[in-house]
């Protein structure tokens, strides 16, 4: 069983969501049922890292009404620390779910425009004083992608982590249809960000994007070295970069696998494989990023080799797609269990 080190806090950055779907294998609207739970990418990871023992926060802007609350309780429930999260006048930011079935993918309809976290985040915080005592700042490219306001906090608070000496993880998290809504520049603020990253959860797509590169090669394992050997050397302070790879027979049968690319003496790119996992009937794959971000975090937050922090974070990916909602629920020896060879008999 897992035993967490000493590490220090761990702080989650983001907006906070709920999340509305309809019953399983229906669409929007079709009946007039639907679930909410709460949501949000960093959310997430705060979540399933107090789920894994870490001590950690989530620092958000939440409306000054029950629905704001209702979201902080949920934190509170699964053990994450409230504390920072702070309240003003607004709306609650929500988006829609379609899950996908068969040939059909599911699909998201963001419904946060003009939220109490997108109208205030920029001046809702003293980052030095947020950072006080965090040893880790998970962040994501979600958070520049709400707007001009959104995109200002992220690139501050990212670059006074790294004026702190704090690490940072970040997410790549690309929003299209959010960055659409409004006249951003993507390449140049994900690109600060990435600036103060330690590490990156990102694929060759990501670094195309903030780079203008292209890396064309016919090899997907090819293509992310070229990416990772740009990506060290334009960020200096970058020492890992780790991604999944999906492939997908249907909705509910894919296989994931995860490689880690780590920065190696002479910046040399030092390859980690986790091999891939199969999973049939697929109940909820959204979250499943965050549920890896969340596993690899941990590992490197107590100390653990790449080799067996990748393997962590997607055992724990792999549990992820087996609950419905965005949080992954499941604790530290549970994904150590699923990591083994227990089988699939029940527990008794």
């Amino acid at each position: 069983m897992t035993s967490p080190a000493p590490g220090g806090r761990i702080l989650c950055f983001g907006e906070m969501l709920l999340r509305f779907s309809p019953n399983a294998n229906e669409l929007l609207l079709q009946s007039p049922g639907l679930t909410v739970r709460p949501a949000g990418a960093e959310a997430n990871v705060a979540v399933s890292l107090a789920q894994f023992g870490a001590p950690v926060s989530m620092a958000t802007v939440l409306p000054d009404n029950a629905l704001g609350r209702g979201a902080r309780d949920e934190m509170r429930r699964y053990g994450v620390d409230a504390s920072p999260i702070v309240f003003t006048p607004g709306r609650m930011g929500l988006y829609f779910l379609t899950p996908g079935a068969v040939r059909r993918p599911s699909e998201v309809l963001y419904d946060r425009a003009g939220s109490a976290f997108v109208e205030n985040v920029h001046s809702a915080f003293d980052w030095d004083d947020l950072l006080d005592g965090v040893e880790w700042l998970h962040a994501s490219g979600v958070t520049p992608a709400t707007g001009p306001n959104g995109s200002a906090a992220a690139v501050a608070l990212t670059e006074a982590a790294a004026r702190k000496g704090v690490k940072v993880s970040y997410d790549g998290n690309f929003r299209g249809k959010l960055w659409e809504q409004w006249d951003g520049d993507p390449p140049g603020t994900l690109g600060k960000m990435l600036a103060s990253a330690t590490i990156a959860f990102a694929d060759d797509r990501d670094f195309a994007l903030v780079l203008g590169k292209k890396f064309d090669s016919a090899d997907p394992a090819e293509r992310r070295r070229l990416a990772a050997a740009a990506a060290f050397a334009a960020f200096p302070r970058l020492q890992r970069i780790a991604c999944t790879l999906r492939v997908q027979e249907s909705v509910a049968d894919q296989a994931l696998s995860a490689v880690m690319l780590t920065r190696g003496d002479d910046d040399a790119v030092v390859e980690t494989r986790a091999e891939a996992i199969h999973m049939t009937g697929v109940v909820d794959r959204v979250g499943g990023g965050d549920a890896f971000a969340s596993g690899v975090l941990f590992g490197l937050w107590s100390g653990w080799d790449d080799q067996r922090a990748l393997d962590f974070g997607l055992a724990a990916a792999g549990l992820k797609h087996s609950v419905p909602g965005d949080f992954n629920l499941f604790s530290a020896a549970e994904v150590e269990a699923a990591m083994g060879a227990e089988g699939f008999d029940i527990k008794r």
